[in-house]
């Protein structure tokens, strides 16, 4: 199950492209979700996680599970500009695990920003989520968890259990909105969507459906 390790703490992060990313993973069994491979297997996901993204899925790491590890932590977040972080919702999200996650869509307004991958290295795109969603699921020790998330925490769950469904951000994204993420640092991310989305020929994609699932 862990063949993908890279260095003592670090697994491999798979790349779109990758069969693992383009398929469904299964769900996790009670029993299996106490293993000591399961166990080891969430905490090289934190590992991993950890000075690079804010949310991690098991197929990012070859591994067909409904597992989800998200942080993010307020140093990531200091770089981040105020009126930024104000337009995002973004606040702090400590550690935790989702297993076998089902989201509800509670708030479907879409919200646009720049998004990216760690399984689309180097680029970024505009993707238009749900405003706010409501979680279901497993915690580590197989006890069930409800969250309600806003914002940018709720973009997140979008997107790791989008992951879980073997897709991918491309599918949701505004095609003509595909930039590298150099330059979206240098250029587009510090220009008001609509703005950006202008200069970059983007249109309004499809608004997220009322609900999605695993």
């Amino acid at each position: 199950m862990h063949d993908g390790v890279e260095g003592p703490l670090r697994l491999r992060i798979e790349q779109v492209g990758a069969e693992v990313l383009h398929r469904p993973a299964r769900a996790v069994a009670t029993d299996e979700l106490a293993s000591a491979d399961v166990q080891r297997l969430i905490d090289l996901m934190f590992a991993t996680l950890a000075g690079t993204g804010v949310g991690l899925a098991a197929p990012q790491v070859g591994v067909g599970l409904q597992i989800v590890v998200i942080e993010d932590p307020p140093d990531f977040q200091a770089a981040v500009p105020p009126d930024l972080l104000r337009l995002q919702e973004r606040e702090p999200v400590a550690p935790h695990v989702l297993i076998n996650p089902i989201l509800e869509t509670v708030d479907p307004t879409p919200a646009e920003f720049f998004e990216g991958c760690l399984s689309v290295d180097g680029y970024r795109a505009i993707v238009p989520r749900a405003r706010r969603v409501r979680v279901r699921g497993l915690d580590r020790d197989g006890q069930p968890v409800e969250r309600e998330a806003s914002g940018w925490y709720a973009r997140i769950l979008q997107h790791e259990v989008d992951h879980l469904a073997g897709r991918l951000y491309l599918e949701r994204m505004l095609p003509r909105t595909f930039v590298s993420a150099a330059s979206a640092a240098q250029t587009w991310t510090g220009l008001p969507i609509d703005e950006a989305k202008r200069r970059l020929g983007g249109r309004a994609a499809p608004a997220p459906r009322g609900r999605s699932s695993r």
